[in-house]
């Protein structure tokens, strides 16, 4: 069982990336998937989350308008289009395997994450 982030990078404020999480070992379009990220001495949170037929999304506060979550389950990815980019995106973001929720304890399967870095 094996989540792989990729996509991550450095980008200037305002900028954009696409985050992709492939997932490979498990049941994908079983699973509701979540991206999560965590910046230097701050606690993982929550970014977004999608159910596993894509008829539900949420969002953190911190990311809605900006980010857009969505995943194809014939290739057993999900992605993380991230637009508008500001310093304090800023973090490791990991992509996890679970049940729908907006709380890490839902998630079991982990990747091991890919780093964004926004300059300002």
């Amino acid at each position: 069982v094996q989540l792989v982030e990729s996509g991550g990078g450095l980008v200037q404020a305002g900028g954009s990336l696409r985050l992709s999480c492939a997932a490979s070992g498990l049941p994908f379009s079983s699973y509701a998937m979540g991206w999560f990220r965590q910046a230097p001495g701050k606690e993982r949170e929550f970014v977004a989350a999608i159910s596993w037929g894509s008829s539900s999304t949420v969002y953190a506060n911190s990311v809605k308008g900006r980010f857009t979550i969505s995943r194809d389950n014939a290739k057993n990815t999900v992605y993380l289009q991230m637009n508008s980019l500001e310093p304090e995106d800023t973090a490791v973001y990991y992509c996890a395997a679970g049940t729908y929720s907006i709380t890490l304890s839902q998630y079991h399967i982990w990747g091991q994450g890919t780093q964004v870095t926004v300059s300002s």
